[in-house]
C-alpha cells in the first residue's frame, strides 16, 4: 500500500500520517510507503515508510514525481487557505484549483484505479440565507474564491470518477478545531484561536461577533474521517462524492463557557476574549454556512464529532504545554 498525501507537512496531513502509521493498515492492506508532499515541514515524522518531499502542487512535474505510477491512495490537503485566497486571487488559481487539476491528473496517471480523497470545505455554500441549514443537496454557490475553487475541485473529482479516471471522495470539511500553535491567514482562524489563546493564557482577538454561529469539528474526528472515506466501499457511494461532514454549531459566546468549564476542571487560568471587530473577516465568515446536517455522511459509516467539551479536552490533552 503505497499512500500520497499532499500538505503533509501541515496539522492535518501530520495527523493523517500518524495515525495512518499507527493502525499499520490501509483499506485492509499493509501500509508499506508514505509520501508527504509540501511546500515546507515544521515537524518530522521518523519512520522508515515515511518520504517527504518538498515542493509546489502548483508545479506538475513536483506531483507527478510524488504520486508516480503506483499510488493506491492519494490524500489532497494541499491548499492555500481562505483569507489568503481573497488577498491573492491569481495564486489561489494556480494553488487550489491548477494544483488540484495536477494530483487528478496524476491519480489519472497512475496504474489501477487509484482512490482520491479530497479535502473540501463548507464555504462552497453561499449566496443566500446562511442562517438556513446546509446539506450536501443544497446548492453551491460560494461567495468567497477560496470555497470557489473547493466547489470546482469537487466537479472534477465527480467527473474523473465518473469517466473511470479513478475513484474520487470529496470531505466537505466544517471549520476544524482545536490546531495548535499561532494563528494563520485563514477566516476561521478566530475558530481554533478562540479556544487556544485562553487556554495557553493568552488573550484572543475576536475579529467577528460574539453571538456569530460556525459549524466546527474536531480535528481527531476529520483524521478518523478521512480513513474512513479512503475505506468505504465505493458500492456505498452516488454519483456524487462530495459529502459534507456533521459539525457542531458553535458560537464564541457557547466556546467561552466551555472553555471556562474545562479550565476549571483542569485547573487552569484562562486569558480573555478580546472583542476586535474586523469588518473584512466578518463579511468573508457572513458568507459561510452556519449549521450543516451531515447525515448522509454518517450512513456511510463516518463518525460524528463528540460533544465541544470533549474536543477542548482532547486538544489539552495532544498539545497545551504549560
Amino acid at each position: 500500500m503505497k499512500i500520497i498525501i499532499t500538505g503533509g507537512g501541515g496539522f492535518l496531513g501530520h495527523q493523517l500520517a500518524q495515525k495512518i502509521l499507527h493502525q499499520g493498515v490501509l483499506c485492509g492492506r499493509p501500509v508499506e510507503k508514505i509520501v508527504l508532499l509540501d511546500a515546507a515541514f515544521h515537524r518530522d515524522i521518523a519512520d522508515s515508510r515515511v518520504q517527504t518531499l518538498k515542493g509546489d502542487i502548483s508545479d506538475r512535474e513536483t506531483v507527478v514525481s510524488a504520486v508516480g505510477g503506483d499510488a493506491d491512495v492519494i490524500f489532497h490537503l494541499a491548499s492555500m487557505v481562505s483569507g489568503e485566497c481573497e488577498e491573492r486571487y491569481d495564486d489561489a488559481l494556480r494553488v487550489n484549483l491548477d494544483g488540484g487539476r495536477h494530483v487528478f491528473e496524476a491519480a489519472r496517471a497512475a496504474a489501477g484505479r487509484p482512490r482520491v480523497v479530497f479535502a473540501s470545505s463548507v464555504a462552497c455554500y453561499g449566496g443566500m440565507d446562511m442562517a438556513q441549514m446546509m446539506s450536501d443537496s443544497t446548492k453551491q454557490l460560494p461567495q468567497t474564491t477560496y470555497g470557489m475553487t473547493k466547489a470546482m475541485c469537487e466537479m472534477l473529482v465527480n467527473d474523473h470518477t465518473r469517466k473511470g479516471h479513478f475513484d474520487g471522495r470529496s470531505v466537505r470539511l466544517p471549520t476544524v478545531i482545536i490546531r495548535p500553535g499561532r494563528p494563520n491567514a485563514a477566516a476561521s482562524s478566530w475558530a481554533s484561536g478562540m479556544f487556544r489563546e485562553p487556554l495557553n493564557g493568552e488573550p484572543c482577538l475576536l475579529p467577528i461577533r460574539r453571538d456569530q454561529p460556525h459549524p466546527m469539528t474536531g480535528y481527531r474526528t476529520v483524521i478518523e474521517s478521512f480513513i474512513a472515506f479512503a475505506e468505504v466501499e465505493e458500492a456505498k457511494l452516488g454519483k456524487d462524492r462530495a459529502y459534507v461532514l456533521p459539525a457542531h454549531r458553535v458560537t464564541p459566546q457557547i466556546a467561552e463557557k466551555v472553555v471556562a468549564e474545562v479550565a476549571a476542571e483542569k485547573g487552569i487560568t484562562t486569558g480573555p476574549i478580546v472583542d476586535a471587530f474586523d469588518a473584512r473577516i466578518q463579511g468573508i465568515v457572513d458568507n459561510w454556512p452556519q449549521q450543516v446536517e451531515g447525515s448522509r455522511a454518517v450512513e456511510i459509516g463516518i463518525p460524528r464529532p463528540p460533544e465541544l467539551k470533549t474536543i477542548v479536552e482532547q486538544y489539552v490533552t495532544d498539545f497545551l504545554r504549560r
